[in-house]
């Protein structure tokens, strides 16, 4: 025998063990991933398909929880979305109420200032209107209140102003010479001895005037009084420009 036979035969053997083992390894890698892909709670892993489809249950497992967390964070957005529209709608809500205030206030505020200003304006002019009327109107000075004197001048003499308003006539002369004839001048003086004393109406007075006539010819505005001086002679001047046309007229008893 050659002495490479031998060594050729060994080679042989050995190349064939190689494959073997190789296989046998191969073998042992394939089980190995099947089994780390099958659940944890399976007993036994008879071939490689039961560990494809745990692959395929653990993937949709994993997508159905995917799913679950993006509604939820999609239901979040939208919820915040909803109060975010909410709070802006009452923001201008609020805004336009605060705005519609103010313009509210504004337009107050200007109608006041207005009616301040025409109020003003009035008062300017009516100020302005008695400013111009006072110019125009002559200045008036006061006249004192005429005043008479307490005796027989004065009576006639206040006498006749009255007389003089009240359209009755009659002269100083005509009621001085009538009054020295039926009085002497004395405005106390009465008469208790003619017929009208004896009728219970006596003549008295400056002009000795009897009652009836003295109330049926009282001049207004003097006393009441018949003793009165100035009511006696504008009550007597009355009676005879009835009578007599004037006191003038009269030159004895009438």
């Amino acid at each position: 025998m050659p002495k490479n036979f031998l060594s050729r035969a060994y080679s042989r053997t050995l190349i064939k063990q190689h494959k073997i083992a190789v296989a046998g390894v191969a073998a042992l890698g394939t089980a190995a991933l099947a089994f780390s892909a099958a659940p944890s709670s399976a007993d036994t892993v008879t071939t490689g398909a039961p560990a494809a489809t745990a692959q395929v249950a653990g993937g949709v497992a994993l997508q159905n929880v995917k799913g679950t967390v993006t509604d939820q964070l999609a239901a979040g957005n939208l919820k915040l979305d909803t109060l975010a529209a909410q709070k802006k709608a009452a923001d201008e809500a609020a805004a336009k109420k605060a705005a519609e205030a103010a313009a509210l206030k504004k337009a107050a505020a200007q109608k006041a200032a207005a009616a301040a200003a025409a109020k003003k304006a009035a008062q300017e002019r009516a100020a302005e209107q008695a400013a111009a009327r006072s110019a125009q109107r002559p200045q008036m000075q006061p006249v004192a209140a005429k005043t008479y004197a307490d005796n027989l001048d004065g009576w006639i003499r206040h006498a006749l102003d009255i007389m003089k308003a009240k359209g009755i006539p009659g002269s100083y002369d005509g009621l001085h010479r009538n009054i020295m004839r039926e009085s002497s001048g004395n405005p106390n003086a009465i008469n208790d001895w003619d017929i009208n004393a004896i009728n219970g109406i006596p003549s008295k007075g400056l002009l000795q005037v009897i009652p009836p006539t003295f109330s049926a010819y009282h001049v207004p505005g003097t006393s009441w009084n018949i003793y009165d001086p100035v009511a006696n002679i504008t009550a007597a001047a009355n009676y005879a420009a009835d009578r007599y046309g004037s006191i003038d007229n009269v030159n004895s008893a009438y």
